[in-house]
């Protein structure tokens, strides 16, 4: 978790912890310092949890600047603390590495300072969950270098998902384990290759009668179904360990022929397809034959795949539960998304901008690194797309994409079944907005603070969170000029913050802002921003 967070979220909360605290005028620290205290509790009894290392982390997450273990009332204090903002972190084996309050990457760092009452926290821990199994073969034997993929339900509410949660290879004899996993549900599947598996093409010539030992396994899922749908979930609770085994089976390889070779413009590129995602496809070989004019794919399992073929290319679905051959002008085409950057207002583009193109369906996001200004994405599919930029040091803003003429703002963008050319107009998104949230009198720490622009067109793309810190502060990066409201909600993590209509429930209770090219680097708010229940 600590990783994924400073993948995430260092260059924000860098940059949130090093400037100018909000929280308090500048004052000088006592002769020895401030106190952060509390107690480590089990968040799924609540008993006290002892022996939990808890650090008060640098402004970067690069080092401690100071340490404590809980007894075993689970109490802590960390004293002599200067003035300032800093993340807390807690760990202790079984349980997960966490951040105070954290949520969906986001936490509340400890403001300590004059007046404020950081002495009294409860740090909830939520125990670790185990998923640990061992695949076997039709012979009771383990399953060396077996690929495990683990899936988990989406807690997102924009729609049912399964998104892949982990990988793991099993060892000698046959074992994997996923450590560490918070508590939900989750489906495993499995794929390999059969050890003594000899595959040969049955199109080039030779005899057309496989081999009794071109074998292959099927993607198979717990409990041992290659079914899909047939998959048995695995419920997994905070702190428990479960034990998941799966049997393979190992059953005749599939061979897909093409009538031309990929230097012929029979371009072939194939992808397994688990729950929707994309993931590659390792054991198969491929064979080329220009005295037969085709090229023969073998060692294929039965499944679902996803190909890319011919040139240009088109995407192809296959059920595969026979050989087959495969068309050249099947599928649905795909198209070729290019364009041209300009930055708003004019001005020089810096040398490279990285242009991301990012499926509505979850089918996944491409990346190109435009080379003065120009990008292009080639085998997209027809669908809903967001456009999202960045230079190498700071974010971009798309804030309007044209095609033959027609302007729209956002980068929001459809594409069809023909080539689509955009201009794109992009903002550096460089401005800082910070303030505070409240509830009453009284400050409001680990609201979901949400910058909503006021075009709908722009969102999700100008949208920016964070979460509100010990003190009800809290600051919004890489925010683009443009109209804005900013939101405080408490409890407000379980929304569907990605959904517009959701939040507009909340707009008229935020606070309007104006960003301008005369902002400046730092935009404080004027007046705190009243913190909303969630709505049910």
């Amino acid at each position: 978790m600590r990783a994924r967070l400073i993948a995430a979220f260092a260059l924000i909360l860098a940059v949130r912890v090093c400037a100018p605290a909000q929280s308090a005028p500048a004052t000088t620290s006592p002769p020895h310092g401030y106190r952060i205290a509390g107690r480590a509790l089990d968040s799924v009894t609540g008993d006290p949890v002892a022996r939990v290392t808890i650090s008060v982390l640098s402004g970067d997450y690069q080092g401690a600047v100071a340490s404590a273990v809980t007894g075993p009332d689970g109490r802590f204090s960390l004293d002599n603390i200067p003035a300032g903002k800093y993340p807390l972190n807690a760990y202790r084996r079984g349980y997960r590495s966490t951040y105070y309050d954290e949520h969906e990457g986001f936490n509340s760092a400890i403001v300590t300072g004059d007046g404020l009452a950081t002495d009294n926290l409860e740090f909830h821990l939520a125990p670790a969950a185990v998923l640990h199994g061992i695949v076997t073969d039709d012979e009771g034997e383990p399953v060396e270098s077996a690929q495990v993929a683990l899936f988990k339900q989406s807690d997102s509410n924009a729609g049912s998902h399964m998104e892949q949660a982990g990988s793991a290879q099993t060892d000698d004899t046959g074992m994997y384990e996923f450590a560490g996993l918070p508590a939900g549900e989750y489906v495993v599947a499995v794929s390999a290759e059969p050890w003594y598996a000899q595959h040969r093409p049955i199109y080039m010539g030779g005899s057309s009668e496989p081999s009794p030992l071109d074998l292959a396994y099927p993607v198979t899922f717990y409990d041992s179904t290659i079914d899909e749908s047939a998959a048995t979930p695995i419920k997994l609770e905070a702190g428990i360990r479960e034990q998941a085994d799966i049997h393979l089976h190992a059953v005749p390889a599939l061979h897909f022929r093409l009538p031309s070779s990929p230097q012929d413009g029979g371009r072939f590129f194939l992808q397994q397809s688990i729950f929707g995602n994309s993931v590659p496809v390792g054991h198969s070989e491929m064979t080329i034959s220009r005295d037969h004019g085709l090229t023969e794919i073998s060692g294929i399992a039965p499944g679902m795949y996803e190909a890319e073929v011919g040139d240009p290319p088109r995407h192809m679905v296959l059920n595969a539960n026979s050989n087959q051959d495969i068309s050249l002008t099947g599928g649905i085409p795909t198209v070729t998304v290019s364009g041209t950057i300009a930055f708003a207002g004019g001005g020089p583009l810096p040398p490279h901008i990285f242009v991301t193109l990012a499926s509505l369906d979850r089918r996944g996001q491409m990346g190109y690194d435009a080379d003065h200004g120009r990008f292009r994405f080639e085998g997209v599919l027809p669908g809903e797309f967001t456009l999202g930029s960045a230079t190498s040091d700071h974010p971009l803003a798309v804030v309007a994409t044209s095609t033959t003429g027609v302007v729209s703002a956002g980068g929001r963008i459809t594409v069809g079944d023909q080539p689509l050319s955009l201009s794109v107009t992009v903002a550096r998104a460089e401005v800082k907005i910070q303030g505070f949230a409240r509830a009453g009198n009284a400050p409001a720490p680990g609201a979901m603070i949400v910058l909503v622009p006021a075009d709908p067109h722009s969102f999700p793309a100008l949208v920016r969170r964070d979460q509100s810190d010990s003190d009800g502060s809290f600051e919004l990066v890489g925010v683009a000029p443009g109209t804005y409201t900013v939101i405080a909600i408490e409890d407000g993590w379980k929304l569907d913050w990605q959904d517009r209509q959701v939040l507009a429930r909340y707009l008229r209770g935020g606070l309007p802002v104006t960003v301008s090219d005369q902002s400046g680097p730092v935009l404080r708010l004027a007046r705190a921003v009243a913190a909303m229940q969630r709505l049910p």
